[in-house]
């Protein structure tokens, strides 16, 4: 969560980062796909500084008036991340359908597409999913939990995560299953070399 002004600024620029947008005010003006992304990112940060902030009796408001424009926002795009749930340098690469409800903890730089969900197995299922750094949801990918994805992990599109997921995994299928161990892993998640070894599905 956030607590300050320069934490916010700090999360918001980890955000815009991983977007490499070379002229964002031509995008908004031009009403780019990305701009979308980003305002709805910053949104979501101000709504966690205001929720975060040791909060003044007068804070109420400026919390409501960030809260109501996210909400609008995410009516309007279709994408809902509860705030408190998303670490910095979180990527939505394009707008569409995402859920991220109360039950996610994901850490640092994670990529979500459209079409992703998290959610639960069952209803009354109880427990959170626990997301780790760098890790990556393709197009239709569902998480149900109670589970814990690792760091470096990577959901492939269409693939329904229902059980934990370790370290440096790539997962696909319904339901989803290892199918790729990633080695060389370095710092933000990147790899260098041949980095894939083969197991059974």
């Amino acid at each position: 969560m956030i607590h300050t002004r320069k934490e916010m600024r700090e999360w918001i620029r980890a955000d815009f980062e991983r977007q490499l947008m070379t002229h964002p005010v031509l995008a908004r003006l031009t009403f780019g796909e990305h701009n979308r992304t980003r305002r709805y990112l910053s949104m979501l940060r101000h709504v966690e500084y205001w929720r975060g902030k040791r909060r003044r009796p007068w804070d109420w408001l400026p919390l409501a008036l960030w809260t109501l424009r996210l909400r609008r926002y995410s009516l309007k795009t279709g994408m809902y991340i509860l705030p408190g749930t998303c670490g910095p340098g979180l990527l939505l690469p394009h707008p569409g359908f995402v859920r991220v409800g109360s039950l996610v903890r994901m850490g640092r730089n994670c990529t979500i597409l459209p079409m992703v969900l998290f959610g639960k197995k069952k209803p009354d299922s109880v427990g959170r999913i626990t997301v780790g750094d760098n890790c990556y949801f393709g197009v239709g990918s569902t998480v149900l939990g109670p589970v814990r994805i690792g760091n470096n992990v990577t959901v492939a599109a269409g693939a329904v995560v229902t059980a934990d997921v370790d370290d440096n995994t790539v997962v696909a299928g319904v339901p989803a299953r290892p199918v790729k161990k990633l080695n060389n892993v370095i710092g933000g998640g990147k790899t260098v070399g041949s980095i894939f070894s083969y197991s059974a599905a």
